[in-house]
């Protein structure tokens, strides 16, 4: 559902215009409620059926699974739900946008069921660092991709 990459930038009262091209594919799911987690580099922005998706597989695992526990702890219990105001916009909190190192230029970046807001400096020396896309393919063609 959500593929490509965008540049905008956050408005001083911390709102994020998202890309039309994400909103056409939320309305046609019937969804503008979404749910944003910071990731430690990035912020995660998930529309609300994939991130109870992800809850459901989390919660399927033994109840005293160390793994499980610290997941719960760090990242699912920051999920924050968040509507889509009547102009496209999500509101994305102060200590958020610290968290995830957010200032006003952004790069969103789809990823399939869900969408990444990048700061844009930090995004851009991420796209440098990476890996030849050829060496990227060999070894998900050898993962049967």
């Amino acid at each position: 559902m959500f593929r490509g990459h965008f540049r905008h930038t956050i408005d001083p009262k911390g709102r994020l215009s998202i890309p039309s091209k994400f909103r056409e594919g939320l309305r046609e799911a019937g969804s503008d409620r979404l749910v944003i987690a910071p990731n430690g580099k990035s912020l995660d922005v998930f529309p609300e059926d994939k991130w109870r998706e992800l809850e459901e597989r989390v919660a399927a695992l033994p109840k005293l699974d160390p793994d499980r526990r610290q997941f719960q702890y760090v990242y699912l219990s920051a999920g924050l739900d968040v509507l889509l105001d009547p102009h496209g916009r999500i509101q994305i909190p102060q200590d958020y946008r610290e968290r995830s190192g957010l200032a006003k230029n952004v790069t969103i970046v789809g990823t399939l069921d869900h969408f990444e807001i990048w700061d844009e400096g930090r995004w851009d020396m991420i796209q440098r660092d990476m890996p030849p896309i050829d060496d990227v393919r060999a070894r998900l063609a050898a993962k049967g991709v």
